[in-house]
């Protein structure tokens, strides 16, 4: 019997709509003591090892995902001989909360880099990356996002970057040639001015700092410290991000996603009122919809600092009340081998977050290299137990930006950071 490991309901909000992996929440945590894994057994690496089945939860982006993952997951079943289920949560921070609350959590699950934090203070969740026999194989940045307290926690089950997304035809039909391809923010605002027209708007994306952030990290800007240990919003680079993005906001050639009538940028792409938009590569799966849009995928231009992204990415959280840890280390092993993360990537999109498929990947991905390119120079988002509540303000500050102020929207994130980093 697995023992209760008391989580208080999470206040939800979506990261990212077009992650479809895993929602943002606060930091309502009891305090309690480790989890002991109750009467079972445990090897030397102090995992707990029982017969019983496996339940992994996950916050899938659509059909192809959820299949995907069943039919790995049921392969290792049937080798191992362990049982194991998988669950497409509705809601998965929500379910999570309830399993956790229930005393019941999943034995494996999707956790969000916002997430890691309050999950590992509160001890519903163990570090077992150490443990793992691929460990060295991971891209170091992912390794990082899901290192807390100098613990790697949880073995990063892929990733992805935000980059440009052109439509080709309306590029083309612009009188726009491979020598436009913006490679700065003034060929960027260029390019946008060129495209607009009508119904279409230059650049459209999501009104959101998982997006926007993309020109703060190319100003040299950044949220909170690399470390972590410092909020660092009022600095001027992000400032200056926030006024170009202003700038084009107001002239036209920018537009949110929300505000041109699409739910998020790859839609505005595929509707034609958007020419381009930044996103990950989970685009490749929804423009599928559209076939009429011939779409070339580059990196984003440089800003005043050079080359910039922001890099999204979940991990294999795996609960600390588990009865059968070994065979959930087992799973995940299994589940991010190249082969099997090359399989996931060809059924429904994400990059590999092992560096031994990135050949084999951009070999049978050559017009997604851009997505791959940006791990060289990504930013992960902050890690720090409530950023998510951060993010919330931060991102309905940023749909008033057109008519806002970038110091005082700033000056506003700042305070709240400072509230809950060091």
């Amino acid at each position: 019997m697995r023992h209760s490991r008391r989580l208080m309901a999470l206040g939800g909000v979506g990261l990212a709509a077009t992650l479809a992996l895993a929602g943002c929440g606060g930091s309502g945590f009891d305090d309690g003591p480790a989890a002991s894994g109750g009467a079972n057994d445990t090897d030397g690496g102090g995992l707990t090892s029982s017969d019983d089945a496996l339940t992994i939860m996950i916050g899938s982006s659509g059909d192809a995902e959820t299949a995907a993952v069943k039919e790995a997951v049921a392969a290792w079943s049937k080798d191992s001989g362990v049982d194991a289920e998988v669950i497409a949560a509705t809601d998965l921070t929500q379910q999570l909360s309830q399993g956790f609350a229930g005393g019941n959590p999943p034995d494996l699950f999707y956790l969000a880099t916002e997430l890691l934090a309050g999950y590992a203070d509160n001890g519903s969740v163990i570090a077992y990356g150490d443990q793992l026999e691929n460990k060295g194989d991971f891209y170091p940045s992912l390794v990082q996002n899901f290192t807390y307290d100098d613990k790697f926690f949880c073995a990063p089950k892929d990733f992805s970057t935000l980059q440009l997304i052109i439509n080709k035809n309306l590029w083309d039909k612009a009188g726009l040639t491979e020598a436009d391809i913006p490679t700065d923010w003034d060929s960027l605002a260029a390019a946008a001015k060129k495209l607009t027209s009508g119904n279409t708007t230059g650049l459209v994306f999501s009104g959101e700092y998982q997006r926007v952030g993309a020109f703060m990290a190319e100003a040299g800007g950044r949220l909170v410290s690399e470390d972590g240990a410092t909020a660092v919003a009022d600095s001027q680079e992000n400032a200056d991000a926030l006024a170009y993005v202003k700038e084009h906001l107001a002239d036209g050639t920018f537009a949110y996603a929300a505000d041109v009538g699409a739910g998020w940028g790859g839609e505005a792409l595929g509707k034609q009122l958007g020419a381009m938009t930044i996103e990950g590569n989970w685009i490749t799966g929804a423009l599928g919809d559209y076939p009429d849009v011939d779409p070339l995928v580059v990196e984003l231009p440089a800003g005043p600092a050079g080359k910039g992204t922001l890099q999204f990415t979940n991990c294999w959280g795996m609960a600390a009340d588990s009865p059968n840890q070994q065979a959930a280390l087992s799973l995940v092993e299994y589940l991010t081998t190249a082969e099997q993360q090359l399989a996931f990537s060809k059924a429904f999109g994400p990059m590999p977050s092992v560096q031994s498929a990135a050949e084999q990947w951009t070999t049978d991905n050559p017009d997604l290299e851009a997505f791959l390119s940006g791990a060289d120079y990504a930013q992960g988002v902050p890690t720090n137990d409530g950023v998510s509540d951060v993010f919330t303000d931060f991102n309905a500050q940023l749909a008033t930006l057109k008519d806002g102020d970038p110091a005082t929207i700033l000056k506003s994130v700042q305070s709240n950071l400072e509230a809950i980093v060091g």
